[in-house]
């Protein structure tokens, strides 16, 4: 494994499962992604982790986003995609509550509909945080196989950023 450099922020960190899917060490905001994604839990709560990021970049999104999960209208495996100005924003469906209940199932689900969304508009990558393995309440180690093997199946890469270890 060596190291690269993307902008300033990205080094390379490796590969599984071919060229699409890699995991990197940077701040998602920052690599100038085309898309980006994010895991949410469907009672309309963008309150902690990075969703708190999403919730202040997109106000007019978190309120569709409330609107939705408070009508039914987002479901485990679900997506819910906003278009700003400069990326296209998916909202994933991976966990029905605020706490840790993140299911691999719906994180599969939810990936592999972004994936075709992102194909269909032309995006080359898809970067996301380390869905599910943080507050959500599973193993990283499993959730990054359930990403590279929709990343595998896709003609988008799909790019893990994990945040940098503080030193």
């Amino acid at each position: 494994m060596g190291e690269r450099e993307h902008g300033d922020s990205l080094t390379w960190d490796g590969t599984l499962c071919g060229m699409t899917f890699t995991m990197v060490t940077g701040d998602l905001f920052q690599l100038g992604l085309p898309a980006v994604g994010h895991g949410c839990n469907c009672a309309g709560a963008m309150g902690a982790g990075i969703a708190v990021e999403f919730r202040r970049r997109f106000p007019d999104m978190y309120e569709e986003y409330r609107e939705l999960c408070q009508n039914g209208d987002f479901q485990l495996g679900d997506i819910f995609v906003w278009e700003a100005p400069d990326v296209v924003v998916y909202n994933l469906a991976t966990q029905p509550i605020p706490r840790p209940s993140a299911t691999l199932d719906a994180i599969d689900t939810s990936i592999r509909a972004a994936l075709s969304d992102a194909a269909s508009r032309g995006l080359p990558r898809l970067g996301v945080p380390r869905i599910g393995a943080g507050l959500g309440g599973l193993k990283w180690v499993d959730v990054a196989e359930v990403l590279a093997n929709a990343g595998e199946e896709s003609p988008v890469e799909l790019v893990a950023v994990s945040l940098p270890t503080p030193s």
